[in-house]
C-alpha cells in the first residue's frame, strides 16, 4: 500500500465515511498537518470523540475515534468541498450554511483551518475544505 496520497484531506473523509458506514468507531491514517488540524476541527465540534497522533515510523499515524462503543455516530454526510482539480473560494460574507445551520464547513484562511461560523465572525473567507452534518 502507498503511503503517498494525491489529496489527503478526501483521503481523511474516505476513511471516516466507509468506517460510519459499516460501523467502526476508529480508524488510522499516516498523519500530516493538514489530517490533525482538520480531525481536531471536527473534534471541536462533536462530531468525532477522539484524536491522537502515535509515532511511527517512516511516517506518524493518527488515530481518528468517531463514536464510542455502543453509541451513534453523529456524522450523517462529510462530503469535500474543493479538490485539487477544482479549488472553491469564498469571501466571509459567501460562506454557506449547511442544512439550515446544523452542520458546518471547514475552511483554510490565513488564520488556519477554522469553522464557516468563526471565519464569520473574524470576517475572513478563504478555501472551502469540506462540510459535515
Amino acid at each position: 500500500m502507498s503511503l503517498q496520497s494525491t489529496d489527503p484531506i478526501a483521503d481523511l473523509l474516505t476513511r471516516i465515511r466507509n468506517a460510519v458506514m459499516v460501523g467502526k468507531n476508529e480508524i488510522t491514517v499516516p498523519s500530516s498537518n493538514i489530517k490533525v488540524t482538520v480531525a481536531k476541527q471536527l473534534k471541536k465540534a462533536g462530531y468525532v470523540t477522539g484524536v491522537k497522533v502515535e509515532a511511527a515510523k517512516p511516517r506518524d499515524i493518527l488515530i481518528v475515534t468517531i463514536n464510542n462503543p455502543g453509541e451513534n455516530t453523529t456524522i450523517n454526510e462529510i462530503k469535500r468541498l474543493s479538490k485539487p482539480g477544482r479549488r472553491v473560494y469564498v469571501s466571509a460574507d459567501d460562506i454557506p450554511k449547511v442544512k439550515s445551520g446544523r452542520g458546518i464547513v471547514l475552511i483554510s484562511t490565513s488564520k488556519g483551518v477554522i469553522t464557516g461560523s468563526e471565519a464569520k465572525k473574524q470576517r475572513l473567507g478563504g478555501e472551502l475544505l469540506l462540510q459535515v452534518f
